[in-house]
């Protein structure tokens, strides 16, 4: 197996310069950091980083947390999440991926198995994760819901006001008899979309019906049941708002199932824009939450954490994402 020793005979510099060249340090000339890469390539080398880690006092791990794996998290909200962060995390670091609600203590959590946490955050049952880590000094980047903790690196998308943004297009279409199929209980992305839909109504003088929340937990089965709810009422509904594209995507087939035209006889819309979401039938108009690009730019930030001196602690800061309307084809204008 060929070692930093070998390499630096070969290039005739010390182990230390070698090491240094290797892991990019800019106190190496680029003539001399040329030379060594290209034996190093030559030879095939392979960094040992278990022994790197023991040199450097780091695991070379970032841990990628959600609150819940299994419940909740649609598959693609899933796929988008780790697809951002594994799109900015150089072959330096391995990517862990876990749940919250798998772990059986926070013990495992320490300095000498992860440099640093991405949590993407979907209820603040997360909070006392958060504390753990501070309470450690691991270096923490929360995604998905606004923490309001000004010491923390917390990325978020403004889901209230796209959720606004999209019932206001259906009332602007004609639309006075909306429904909201809802996310699950306690997740801090349910109550804001349903603050949206609520503040949509209020902005426009329409009264709000209780009977057109109904529950829903974010899979499609939940949005298939939600939807055939709201048909038996004595007045159903002509929209559907879903707070997410998953839920959408049931209340669909729901409305099909019943006989319904989607959108000639009820308008549904989601929220998140999902691949699916283009090349369901009709196409879905939706708020697009940028999950991959949140993701992604968390882990900028991790990586940014882990590239200042040990010792210095960095501000938090708040980011803002925009959501963005998408209109496609599942809503049609009331007629008059």
């Amino acid at each position: 197996m060929v070692t930093i020793k070998d390499i630096a005979k070969l290039a005739n510099v010390s182990h230390t310069t070698v090491s240094r060249a290797l892991n990019d340090s800019p106190l190496i000339k680029p003539g001399t950091k040329k030379k060594i890469l290209e034996i190093a390539s030559q030879l095939n080398y392979t960094p040992n980083y278990n022994a790197k880690s023991l040199v450097m006092q780091k695991s070379y791990t970032i841990g990628l947390f959600l609150t819940s794996i299994t419940t909740g998290t649609s598959s693609s909200f899933f796929v988008e999440t780790v697809k951002g962060v594994n799109s900015v995390i150089n072959q330096d670091y391995n990517l862990y991926v876990r749940g919250i609600e798998n772990l059986d203590d926070y013990t495992m959590i320490h300095h000498q198995r992860f440099d640093g946490i991405i949590l993407m955050s979907q209820s603040d049952v997360d909070d006392e994760f958060i504390a753990y880590l501070k309470e450690k000094k691991i270096p923490c980047v929360v995604l998905g819901r606004d923490i309001g903790d000004p010491s923390i690196t917390n990325i978020v998308s403004n889901d209230r006001e796209g959720s606004t943004q999209i019932v206001k297009h259906l009332i602007q279409q004609g639309h006075k008899d909306i429904a909201i199929i809802e996310g699950i209980k306690g997740f801090k992305s349910t109550m804001e979309r349903r603050e949206g839909y609520l503040q949509a109504l209020i902005d426009y003088h329409i009264p709000i019906k209780h009977e057109y929340i109904v529950q829903g937990n974010y899979d499609m089965e939940s949005g298939y049941q939600a939807l055939e709810k709201l048909l038996a009422l004595d007045r159903p509904p002509t929209a559907i708002f879903c707070s997410n594209d998953d839920m959408a995507i049931g209340a669909l087939n729901a409305a099909f199932a019943n006989g319904l035209m989607v959108p000639t006889d009820i308008s549904i819309v989601g929220f998140d824009d999902i691949e699916f979401a283009r090349y369901t039938n009709p196409s879905l108009t939706t708020v697009k939450r940028p999950i991959e690009k949140i993701s992604s730019l968390g882990a900028k930030k991790i990586l940014e954490m882990l590239e200042t001196e040990k010792d210095t602690e960095m501000p938090g800061e708040k980011t803002y994402v925009e959501t963005e309307l998408v209109i496609r084809h599942s809503v049609s204008p009331i007629e008059f």
